[in-house]
């Protein structure tokens, strides 16, 4: 197959996109398809004699988007368009597009609208789906209304709603997050009203909408889910503090276990979990939920990720692992189960 695998953009999680489109495009090249990394905010102006080449420099093409990094801010300012230059001629030409991107214009299902305009296929759920997972306030009344244990929380608007936590029933400690961020970006832990004050600071400087939750203290899970059905549940341990930015991408920072050591008991009810919370997000293809735990074995489930991280390390492909799929196999399933979509 012709895939072009579209990674980079502008958003805050830029670079572990590149790092997701790397790792995508480097397995399906081993499995003899055409696939071609593409950045999504910088194009190229010419793609040489062919589009998808026999032979190709991934190696290449990651510096390049790496370099490019440094001028996603200058470009901002001057120009208007999000895609770059043949970005859509190329992707109109492949068979599908392999979404490697991650946060803000790519996760929110604004490049799946253009896309389903455009007919062009690509892996992963549809734009309705897409934004609702993306916005944390929007997830958290879709599980509460439908049954899906989540933390008790609130969106707070800057400038326009009340933040004091009495007015909604909730005490310290408490999360607060952007209401649309990804990887954990701008998530801050409050203990007290100065802590407070400056994680909502924080969080309003990366969007005008957050999310205040009540913190859970507890183990820190996530299930992928493919066609709905749960794959095993892994458990993330950091070292140190929470599942932040940080740690998600620093080597060593947290342990990583899969299957979890939970009892089948609860092990089933996460998954079960993870499947009511992909169905009635409206979620197609394949989506990754995330879980804390407290010592009570009471679940709670943080949110849901429509393009989570695809690196060879990142969690599905550890969970895919350990049900014998290898990572390659992975790349190509995730293409096929997005494929039939479109039949």
């Amino acid at each position: 197959m012709n895939i072009v695998v579209l990674a980079g953009g502008n958003s805050t999680e830029r670079e572990v996109s590149i790092s997701s489109g790397e790792g995508v495009c480097a397995a399906l090249r081993k499995k003899k398809h055409r696939a071609v990394l593409v950045d999504v905010y910088f194009g190229k102006e010419s793609w040489g004699d062919e589009m998808f080449p026999e032979s190709y420099d991934i190696d290449a093409e990651v510096a390049y988007m790496k370099k490019m990094s440094s001028y996603v801010e200058t470009t901002a300012h001057t120009r208007k368009e999000f895609f770059g230059p043949n970005v859509l001629e190329i992707c109109k030409a492949a068979d599908i597009v392999f979404l490697a991107l991650h946060g803000s214009n790519g996760e929110d299902g604004k490049v799946q609208s253009v896309f389903d305009l455009m007919g062009i296929p690509y892996t992963g759920t549809g734009p309705l789906s897409s934004g609702m997972a993306m916005d944390k306030g929007i997830t958290k009344m879709v599980f509460e209304a439908q049954g899906v244990p989540t933390p008790k929380g609130v969106t707070l608007v800057k400038g326009k709603t009340n933040t004091e936590l009495e007015e909604y029933d909730m005490t310290f400690p408490v999360v607060v997050k952007p209401c649309c961020g990804g990887s954990s970006v701008g998530v801050c832990i409050a203990n007290d009203e100065e802590e407070y004050e400056k994680a909502l600071e924080e969080a309003f400087s990366y969007e005008n909408e957050v999310v205040v939750e009540q913190y859970i203290s507890g183990r820190e899970f996530s299930v992928a889910v493919v066609e709905g059905k749960a794959y095993p549940v892994i458990e993330i341990a950091p070292i140190q503090g929470f599942y932040d930015y940080k740690n998600k991408y620093s080597a060593g920072s947290t342990i990583e276990t899969c299957p979890a050591d939970i009892s089948e008991e609860q092990t089933r009810k996460m998954q079960k979990y993870a499947e009511l919370g992909y169905k009635v997000l409206g979620l197609q293809a394949y989506g990754r939920l995330d879980f804390i735990m407290n010592e009570q074995g009471e679940m709670y489930c943080l949110e849901a990720n429509t393009l989570p991280g695809m690196t060879p390390t990142s969690l599905i492909p550890q969970e895919a692992k350990v049900i014998g799929i290898d990572y390659p196999d992975l790349c190509e399933k995730l293409i096929e189960v997005s494929l039939k979509k479109y039949r």
